[in-house]
């Protein structure tokens, strides 16, 4: 059987869904850009999340895409590349006691393909890893 760090798997704890803690994310953490996703990240000592790790949230604005189906998959998208991606460019020695918030916004107007949304998401997630090796 695979180890859990091995395996790609989405499960709930790794999903953002307090209200406190988008709040706190959205009050309180980093952004920029990687198009076509707006990335807002904060890194938490962890003193209320027991262990270690990364939770995000997926935003498509309804203002952007109409279309709840082309919203949908979009998300589906997004969640996927992060999914695959996550082990590979945030490993989780880094992370070392910290909780890492992350909300990937979807910037653009049209339905961009896999490719373009996993080569920001790519970037994206380096650029936090840099990011956060700097501050310790």
């Amino acid at each position: 059987m695979m180890e859990d760090a091995e395996r790609k798997i989405f499960p709930k704890s790794e999903r953002l869904f307090l209200k406190k803690d988008i709040d706190r994310l959205f009050n309180n953490g980093q952004s920029f850009i990687s198009y076509p996703l707006r990335i807002v990240y904060l890194s938490d000592t962890g003193n209320n999340s027991p262990e270690s790790g990364i939770s995000i949230l997926v935003s498509v604005p309804k203002k952007r895409i109409k279309r709840a189906v082309k919203r949908n998959r979009i998300k589906r998208l997004i969640r996927e590349t992060f999914r695959l991606n996550k082990n590979a460019i945030i490993p989780h020695h880094i992370l070392n006691g910290k909780h890492l918030h992350i909300a990937f916004m979807y910037v653009c107007n049209d339905i961009l393909s896999y490719t373009d949304i996993e080569k920001a998401m790519l970037k994206a997630l380096k650029s936090i890893c840099i990011k956060e090796n700097r501050f310790e």
